[in-house]
């Protein structure tokens, strides 16, 4: 049987499709209801391997109290047995050729604690609840894992749906992750796409169709594909659910458990979230076997002490001449990006007409907008050749995407 860790004659990467549309209502019946949980037998799956972590002599000698203070002077605090010794530097440890090709390319100087602590459990093949605020670089500390456990796994064929499984909250995260695996999945030949909605069904099932060995995913859509008999998750063996927090907000519980479902119970899981309430709690409980949870700072959703926050508390009447006293006194900066969060979508509206009437070089985006029309934008602020973002919570999470690429 041949192995991807062969990297012989792989097939060409996937893409993804953009544009407008959306999925068909679900009212009026439930998510995923034509579903049906697989009687799965243990003793009848075919054996897959998932424990790829070969600790180097200086990651295995380092002393207790030098990994203790790295996890004081990093705010890790760790639950669960046999904990492995964080990857402090990329050194540490002897990452794949291309992986570390693509690290070298994105100028990354070491792991942050996410990744350093996170990657060692991850590549364990272990169950892992990720604990993180924005920023941290949980995406890569899910991504690099799923690269390594994937090129372990044997190639895909016709019918198979994907090996790593990505579920997300909202297209804009969705697509930032794509980006992600792409990167990293590049030198592999491993073939990545994402599906959502609110963009046309055909290419996203021309991919799926073709084979990818990672699917991203928002809920909903891929429900509908998966009762459309498109897709199936017969092969997949890592699962990762990121902003799991966020998803139960939005409601996708239910959406969740009948895609999981759909899924071996073998699989390696990971979950990764900003806050650790409750619901997320018994979620973590339902889906993970014998985890590791790993919290970078507060469990509690706190600001981020990096950035200086300065809160004006004004009338409603004041923001306007506020606002643009804040845009005259950020355009003094030689290069700046600004995000300007707004409640409603008639409000959003409003103050991008308003700035664009005197000069300002604003674009917007919400809910409301085409997702050809959302993704264009998003490109233009990354750019810098629309510095200035309005735009209601559809962009709250990833921000650092928005910002760095």
């Amino acid at each position: 049987m041949s192995y991807r860790s062969r990297r012989d004659d792989w097939g060409s990467r996937g893409g993804w499709g953009s544009g407008g549309g959306g999925r068909p209502s679900l009212k009026g019946r439930q998510p995923g209801e034509r579903l049906r949980k697989p009687r799965w037998d243990l003793t009848k799956l075919t054996p897959f391997e998932k424990n790829f972590y070969q600790p180097t002599p200086t990651v295995l000698n380092r002393s207790p109290y030098e990994v203790e203070k790295y996890r004081t002077d990093k705010e890790i605090t760790l639950r669960g047995r046999n904990i492995p010794n964080p990857i402090q530097y990329f050194s540490d440890y002897n990452f794949p050729d291309y992986v570390m090709a693509e690290i070298r390319r994105q100028g990354y100087e070491q792991p942050t604690p996410i990744q350093g602590q996170g990657w060692p459990i991850s590549l364990q093949g272990r169950d892992f609840v990720g604990i993180a605020q924005t920023g941290s670089g949980k995406t890569l500390g899910y991504i690099l894992p799923a690269i390594v456990h994937i090129n372990h796994q044997p190639y895909l064929e016709r019918g198979d749906g994907p090996i790593a499984l990505i579920l997300a909250p909202t297209r804009e995260l969705a697509q930032q992750i794509l980006t992600v695996a792409q990167d990293y999945g590049a030198s592999s030949k491993i073939r990545s796409t994402c599906v959502f909605g609110g963009a046309p069904k055909g290419p996203q099932i021309r991919d799926l169709e073709r084979g990818v060995e990672i699917c991203i995913a928002t809920p909903g859509r891929l429900i509908d594909f998966l009762e459309a008999g498109k897709t199936n998750l017969r092969r997949t063996t890592y699962l990762v659910l990121d902003e799991a927090d966020r998803m139960l907000d939005m409601g996708f519980e239910p959406q969740i458990r009948k895609i999981v479902d759909q899924i071996r119970p073998d699989r390696q899981t990971l979950m990764w979230s900003a806050t650790w309430p409750k619901e997320v709690r018994n979620l973590a409980e339902d889906f993970l076997k014998d985890y590791i949870q790993l919290n970078v700072g507060s469990l509690s959703l706190a600001a981020n002490h990096n950035i200086l926050q300065i809160v004006d508390v004004c009338q409603e009447i004041e923001k306007d001449t506020k606002l643009r006293q804040l845009l005259n006194e950020m355009a003094q900066e030689k290069a700046n990006k600004t995000i300007i969060f707004i409640e409603t979508k008639r409000k959003v509206e409003d103050v991008t007409r308003g700035l664009r009437s005197t000069g300002w070089p604003a674009m917007c985006i919400h809910g409301d907008k085409s997702q050809q029309e959302r993704d264009w934008v998003l490109s233009e602020f990354r750019s810098g050749r629309a510095p200035i973002l309005v735009a209601t919570d559809v962009a709250a999470r990833g921000l650092e995407a928005l910002i760095e690429r």
